[in-house]
């Protein structure tokens, strides 16, 4: 009996391979993937928390002889808790998917992409195309992938070796497989065991990268040798949000100069509109935002929380041109820690750990210091006086335990998200605003308050007397309170068919799960972030425009939706430019059109500012003098 069970478990070890991975955010373990496999099928199970959100997917794989998926089935709940419930067959020659926001059916035989599973699907899809010796192929429900090698490495006694697939979205997924052509890590991911190796292999990925995004300025960035003239062209004047006709700007170098020399490239600007460079001002920057911020005329982004290394790394190379991407705002993160800490090692819990990252930042030329959900309020005050005697502004989440009026009266500069605003009025829930339900509870609750009651009144006037900024994100609201599974979010509805899959995918995904009578409710309360937002403005509030979305194709819906609230859109305009300008201390050099400045320029197929929407029509955007034409971007992108 002894020698028959020693032979079932020897049987039931060769019939069963277990293999966990580690979902790494930040430096620090936030979930797991893994995987039993059978001669039957595949089952995963994926999950990581990300400050209360996070996927928690269940999936069930059958493959063919070859490595093509014959059947999928996943379960569970997505990134923002919606449920999950995909579908993928392969049978009589026929492929068909359904999940929660769309269904359909093709008769290629494709590699079919889901809406919710785990990284693990890219390295399925490495080794098939590898053992087919395949360079490309089709992907479902459409599009195409490319397969690209990389460089290989020793990880201890394992070689590994990086692949990329280009085709699913803006910037390539990456994956490294091991000398079987099994997983081993991919971004965010590692076999678990090998944890310590994960920045080895990161720092490898990133430089593939970058050698990627250098390439491409080499090739689409063009630099006049004369200087350059932009005649016949209507220029938006910022100081005074009004149109200037028939008006010839010279540029020479990266300089905007009263004239140029003989032989400068000449630009026909008759029936457009030349625009300063556009600013976001809430962002969280990556190099494959960079060309997308570029070709949507976002010259300036402020980031507001990113690692800082990569950050200057990066913004090193787009101040050389070595790589396209826009100027950088650095304003750096603090966050306290705790179940629901943001996604970053800039952790304070203590007077001392507060000042060393402040005088850390301040070093590294950062002049703007955001404190996040999980500070402690009672270290507010303290950071608010450290930075300022630094001459660092301080800006915000209002942190769990405090509201907007305590925040403000703590000495900041500034406030993130409209949502907060909202939340001054509901005190009840301020220990729970580090978690989801800052999100979850303005959408149930925010269209009921008055807007015009005296206590929102008062909190106006303190605003405005004080002068506190304000960066509503509306976008990022419309994408979580009115996108609807199977319908493409209104940000991205006059793209989507330009989209790349995966970004098509996520754009039809919906935002929080709005059953019932709460889909009229969520939609009347982002109506009331509509409308707070232009009493703010009318009431003289500064404010700022930015995405935290992080690419120009979201800024231009941030643009339409401040028009849509009902502020003009020159003056819609105006805080895009020189208003961004002057908070982020750069008016000196940026924010309007004139001799001296340096040559942040967009120029518009417009005849006029009626219509904001037609800011999605950039012909050319020339940053410090270099010359992009947005559409060759836009397709180097993966847009059609």
């Amino acid at each position: 009996m002894l020698k028959l069970n020693r032979l079932l478990a020897a049987a039931v070890s060769t019939a069963l391979q277990a293999q966990t991975y580690t979902v790494v955010v930040a430096g620090r373990v936030a979930g797991h993937e893994q995987s039993t496999t059978t001669p039957a099928a595949t089952g995963i199970s994926y999950s990581y928390n990300d400050r209360g959100r996070g996927p928690e997917i269940h999936g069930r794989y059958r493959f063919d002889a070859a490595g093509l998926p014959l059947a999928i089935d996943l379960s569970g709940v997505d990134y923002n808790k919606s449920a999950v419930d995909e579908h993928f067959a392969f049978s009589d020659g026929v492929s068909r998917w359904k999940n929660t926001a769309e269904q359909g059916e093709s008769p290629t035989r494709g590699w079919y992409v889901t809406a919710a599973g785990p990284p693990s699907e890219i390295a399925w899809l490495v080794r098939y195309m590898l053992r087919a010796g395949l360079h490309s192929m089709p992907l479902l429900p459409a599009g195409q992938a490319t397969l690209e090698r990389g460089p290989s490495l020793e990880i201890g006694a394992r070689r590994v070796t990086l692949f990329q697939i280009t085709g699913l979205g803006f910037s390539p997924s990456f994956v490294w497989l091991d000398a079987d052509n099994e997983l081993f890590a991919a971004e965010n991911l590692v076999r678990e065991g090998s944890e310590a190796a994960y920045p080895k292999l990161e720092a490898a990925a990133r430089d593939a990268h970058a050698a990627r995004y250098r390439s491409l300025a080499a090739r689409l960035a063009h630099h006049p040798a004369n200087g350059l003239l932009i005649r016949h062209v209507q220029v938006f004047d910022a100081e005074s949000a009004t149109l200037r006709q028939d008006q010839t700007i010279a540029i020479v170098g990266d300089r905007i100069q009263a004239s140029a020399p003989d032989g400068a490239e000449i630009i026909d600007g008759a029936g457009k509109i030349l625009l300063p460079g556009l600013f976001d001002m809430h962002a969280h920057f990556q190099a494959w935002q960079g060309p997308l911020d570029i070709a949507s005329g976002v010259t300036t982004v402020r980031d507001l929380g990113n690692d800082m290394d990569a950050l200057l790394r990066l913004k090193r190379q787009m101040d050389a041109n070595e790589t396209i991407g826009p100027r950088v705002v650095l304003a750096g993160i603090i966050d306290g820690r705790g179940p629901y800490t943001s996604p970053t090692n800039m952790l304070a819990d203590t007077e001392s750990e507060a000042r060393a990252l402040i005088e850390r930042y301040a070093a590294a030329g950062y002049i703007q210091i955001k404190i996040y959900s999980s500070v402690k309020p009672e270290l507010v005050p303290f950071i608010v006086r450290v930075a300022h005697r630094k001459g660092m502004r301080v800006s915000g989440h209002v942190p769990a335990g405090m509201i907007a009026d305590q925040f403000i009266n703590a000495g900041v500069d500034e406030m993130q998200h409209i949502n907060f605003v909202f939340l001054n009025f509901m005190p009840d829930v301020a220990a729970q605003t580090n978690t989801r339900a800052r999100l979850t509870i303005p959408a149930e609750r925010a269209a009921a308050i008055d807007l015009n009651s005296p206590e929102v009144a008062h909190f106006i006037e303190k605003l405005r007397e004080k002068h506190i900024v304000v960066d509503p994100t509306l976008g990022v609201f419309e994408s979580q309170y009115v996108a609807r599974p199977g319908i493409p979010s209104p940000g991205l509805a006059p793209v989507f068919d330009r989209l790349p899959l995966a970004e098509r995918r996520e754009a039809i995904q919906g935002g929080l799960s709005a059953p019932g009578p709460l889909d009229a409710t969520y939609r009347a309360s982002f109506q009331a972030f509509l409308n707070m937002t232009a009493k703010l403005y009318r009431a003289g509030v500064p404010l700022v425009i930015g995405t935290d979305e992080s690419n120009g194709l979201m800024f231009h819906r941030e643009l339409e939706l401040w028009v849509k609230a009902g502020i003009p859109p020159e003056k819609v305009l105006q805080m895009a430019t020189i208003g961004a300008a002057r908070v982020a201390r750069a008016d000196a050099e940026r924010g309007s059109i004139a001799p001296g400045k340096l040559a942040d320029l967009v120029l518009i197929d417009a005849k006029s500012l009626r219509h904001i929407s037609d800011i999605r029509n950039p012909e050319l955007v020339i940053k410090d003098g270099v010359v992009y034409r947005s559409a060759e971007l836009y397709r180097a992108m993966g847009m059609r």
